[in-house]
């Protein structure tokens, strides 16, 4: 039977964890023998010694501080016993049939595949868009990139429907990523010059740059509340809306030229104003 070490990173997002957590405990299989590890980052309010006793079968790792998503994602991932690494955000739930499925499929296809997601679907049954594009230059945000989308629209709705059990994105959401041992150290893991988003767009690209293939899944589904973890109040969600400038520079700063940086930081720099002004006009 094989191992997968499934890491959560988790801070102050307790009530969507717990759910979570008895997911996975609920799982028992003859296919795929699990090891949970929740690395938290510091949440600080008396909740990790409850929940360590509460689901005592799994890991608890305190981390240092709240150092952000890829290093807590680091942190766990080397405490980790398996050959396979499946990231999780805290607030998702898992089936046995599912995880059973997709980690089959991922066993099965991993000379090819080097990064494997699945379907997510939200609270209302929406199924999440996936078909997500790296960032370029002419399509790194703005009316540049809704232009692209449209543009592209037909060829990626026809690469969904195609006769195939995967789609292959330029890269994939940080909430549900699995990852072979040897991939994940390959490219050195998560790249800790992200705090907070972008981490998972930057883990492709590396990938991507490495050969490897980012797809999807199409026959498992995880459960995905958007911002369960991340926006449980005003002042997470202020702070996580700040994260996804800053990490828009971080990756300009380190995929792009000086030159066409530069050009970049001005225009995310403008873009942003714009539309804080529109915003306050409105």
């Amino acid at each position: 039977m094989n191992k997968l070490a499934i890491i959560i990173v988790n801070y102050k997002g307790w009530q969507a964890l717990e759910e979570c957590l008895s997911s996975l405990e609920a799982i028992v299989s003859e296919e795929v023998l699990i090891e949970v590890i929740i690395v938290d980052n510091c949440s600080n309010d008396g909740n990790f010694e409850v929940f360590k006793k509460k689901f005592h079968q799994f890991t608890f790792i305190l981390n240092s501080g709240n150092n952000g998503f890829a290093n807590g994602c680091n942190v766990g991932a080397a405490k980790a016993s398996a050959d396979y690494l499946l990231f999780l955000n805290p607030d998702t739930k898992v089936e046995k049939q599912n995880l059973e499925s997709f980690f089959k499929a991922y066993k099965e296809h991993q000379n090819e595949i080097a990064i494997l997601s699945c379907l997510q679907i939200d609270e209302n049954g929406k199924r999440y868009k996936q078909h997500n594009l790296l960032p370029k230059f002419l399509t790194y945000f703005g009316l540049p990139r809704a232009f692209y989308k449209v543009v592209f629209k037909n060829k990626i709705a026809t690469s969904f429907q195609e006769n195939s059990n995967f789609f292959y994105p330029e890269w994939i959401t940080g909430a549900v990523v699995l990852i072979s041992k040897n991939w994940f150290d390959k490219v050195s893991g998560w790249n800790e010059d992200f705090w907070m988003y972008m981490e998972d767009v930057d883990l492709c690209k590396r990938v991507a740059d490495a050969n490897g293939k980012i797809a999807v899944y199409k026959q498992a589904t995880i459960f995905h509340k958007h911002g369960g973890a991340s926006r449980i109040n005003i002042k997470t969600k202020a702070l996580t809306k700040t994260e996804v400038i800053i990490s828009k520079h971080v990756y300009i700063r380190n995929n792009f030229s000086k030159i066409t940086g530069f050009f970049l930081h001005i225009r995310l720099i403008f873009g942003v104003i714009l539309e804080k002004l529109v915003l306050t006009v409105f």
